[in-house]
């Protein structure tokens, strides 16, 4: 195989509840990304579309994780890449992750699939700390493993794929506003109350139980964070509106997607999600700032090969 095109899906990381530990992978919006083989050791970006990234290796998320690929396996090849961007950087749904996860799964191809799905998490983990200085995982390993991931663990590094009930939706927007990861973090408190830590980690392991039994009311009942968000949705206009209104209509609930600005609510069907689509949309018509939506179902297989 001298050639390969695949599809790396953007994700939804924090999850309400999870923060830094709950992601999943969404089936509509994502980047494609091109690998040939050549025979000059190395990586070499030949083209970017849909968004301005460097073309300097050592500082594109995508080219810095195969070059530390390449070097690990001690390959006898290079990789010409091209990256063409389906969604906004910055927007919070793992844009620098769709391009570290992409690189780590397509280059693996090329060795026949030497490293586990794990192995390429930590790979695209560098490529994250190269894109917004913090090696999280929660996003990449969405995409890689597909579905929903629990991060149990980073020390060492443990990830769980979750079950994703059948009738799961993501509705997103996407307000054409920038909100810098660093800013994000910058607002969070130091200290939490350990009332709200209780409550929170109720909500996770709520939330994780619902997906495993298909139980939407638990699932809906889970969905709360009261440590991230009351601190970082002062940052996203609108936010309160967006969520009440997505409540109102029949989501099972909503919040920041990453460190936002996107604003994500899941859904039980394609008729509610529809019915959120359209109380979403209608709120944030009315505030003169552009936006980006969609209706996805839940990614379970993350990483797709095109051709």
């Amino acid at each position: 195989m001298d050639y390969l095109k695949i599809f790396a899906p953007a994700t939804v990381a924090n999850v309400s509840c999870g923060f830094d530990s709950l992601g999943f992978a969404v089936d509509t919006i994502g980047d494609e990304m091109t690998f040939t083989k050549t025979s000059k050791k190395g990586v070499k970006i030949t083209n970017i579309t849909g968004a301005d990234l460097p073309y300097d290796v050592d500082k594109n998320a995508a080219s810095a994780v195969i070059k530390k690929i390449l070097l690990d396996a001690k390959a006898d090849f290079g990789i010409a890449l091209t990256i063409h961007k389906g969604f906004s950087p910055g927007s919070g749904l793992g844009s620098s992750a769709a391009s570290a996860a992409g690189a780590a799964f397509g280059v693996n191809q090329f060795l026949a699939d030497k490293y586990s799905n794990l192995e390429l998490t930590k790979f695209a983990m560098f490529g994250e700390e190269v894109a917004c200085g913090s090696a999280i995982a929660d996003n990449v390993a969405a995409a890689i493993y597909g579905g929903f991931v629990l991060v149990r663990s980073y020390e060492p590094l443990e990830i769980i794929k979750l079950p994703v009930p059948e009738a799961l939706r993501v509705v997103a927007i996407h307000p054409q506003i920038a909100i810098k990861t660093k800013d994000a973090r910058e607002v969070l408190p130091k200290e939490i109350a350990l009332k709200n830590a209780v409550t929170q980690w109720a909500n996770v392991g709520g939330l994780v139980s619902g997906l495993f039994t298909n139980n939407y009311e638990l699932i809906s009942n889970s969905l709360v964070d009261v440590i991230v968000e009351p601190f970082r949705k002062g940052l996203i206009p609108f936010f309160d509106e967006v969520k009440t209104n997505a409540l109102n209509a029949g989501a099972l609930g909503a919040g920041i997607s990453g460190s936002g600005p996107t604003i994500f609510a899941l859904c039980k069907g394609e008729k509610s999600a529809k019915d959120v689509y359209k109380a979403i949309e209608s709120t944030y018509k009315e505030t003169g700032i552009g936006f980006e939506i969609f209706i996805s179902k839940i990614n379970p297989q993350g990483m797709k090969i095109i051709e």
